[in-house]
């Protein structure tokens, strides 16, 4: 790495300084300029996926901030998924994977472009089907008839998710008149039917062949998967699978008292 990049040893405590005086105004809480800071450097292209950023111990002395108050900026950053922390080892840029909320239900779309990037979508199939006797789930669900969609979510170029769900026509009975490729199924849903209640399991797999095969994967690739049944005021609204691959992928989650 050479002396123009800030990663690693490079980095002085002079050009840290006065990148930490850009990172915000008196009004911007200190842990949050130390994390503008990392991310902006990251988000430009400067640091780079593997690059060794400055350490706690740098950034302590550049700030002349708290050694807590720069964990904390660290800790988040980590969390969001920015940098990866080794201990003994030193701070990295992060690879480029993707988060998902664990506990919450969000507008993929949105997630996507809070990172900076592009979203669009490819619809496989949007249609009316009879359930299958032997799929008691979803008929015991939905009843004997449900709206199904498959679509896959791109972030840029690559797909990161692939959504096949099952749609309660009464929850949602304009749901096929929908153009999927300018709204998501969750945009729309979320508008006609609001969320009060959703359930999440998360599993482990290996995807299908036609699944592999739209997500760009092969077929070793471990992949998560969320089934999630999401309810509004009137009853079950929708049941989904969302497959995602591990190597683009993971997901988050806070909880607490």
């Amino acid at each position: 790495m050479g002396e123009e990049r800030l990663g690693g040893m490079a980095a002085v405590d002079g050009e840290l300084a006065a990148l930490f005086e850009q990172s915000g105004g008196e009004a911007v809480p200190a842990y949050e300029r130390v994390k503008n800071l990392v991310s902006a450097q990251i988000r430009s292209g400067r640091w780079v996926e593997g690059d060794q950023v400055p350490s706690e111990h740098q950034l302590v002395a550049a700030t002349g901030l708290s050694r807590m108050t720069v964990n904390r900026a660290l800790r988040e950053l980590a969390a969001e998924g920015l940098i990866v922390r080794t201990a003994g080892v030193g701070t990295f840029v992060g690879g480029a994977k993707a988060s998902s909320p664990l506990f919450e239900v969000r507008n993929i779309a949105d997630d996507i472009a809070r990172r900076g990037h592009r979203h669009h979508t490819e619809v496989i199939l949007v249609r009316a089907e009879t359930i299958a006797p032997d799929h008691t789930h979803l008929r015991d669900s939905l009843g004997a008839t449900a709206f199904h969609s498959i679509l896959v979510h791109y972030e840029g170029s690559t797909p990161i998710q692939l959504e096949d769900r099952y749609v309660s026509p009464t929850a949602a009975p304009d749901y096929l008149a929908q153009d999927f490729t300018a709204i998501t199924p969750n945009d729309y849903l979320s508008r006609v039917a609001p969320l009060i209640r959703g359930e999440h399991i998360v599993e482990a797999v290996l995807a299908t062949s036609d699944e592999c095969r739209h997500l760009d994967i092969t077929p070793t690739e471990p992949c998560l998967l969320i089934r999630r049944r999401t309810w509004s005021a009137t009853g079950l609204v929708s049941v989904a699978r969302l497959l995602h691959p591990g190597s683009r992928n993971r997901l988050e989650g806070i909880f607490g008292r």
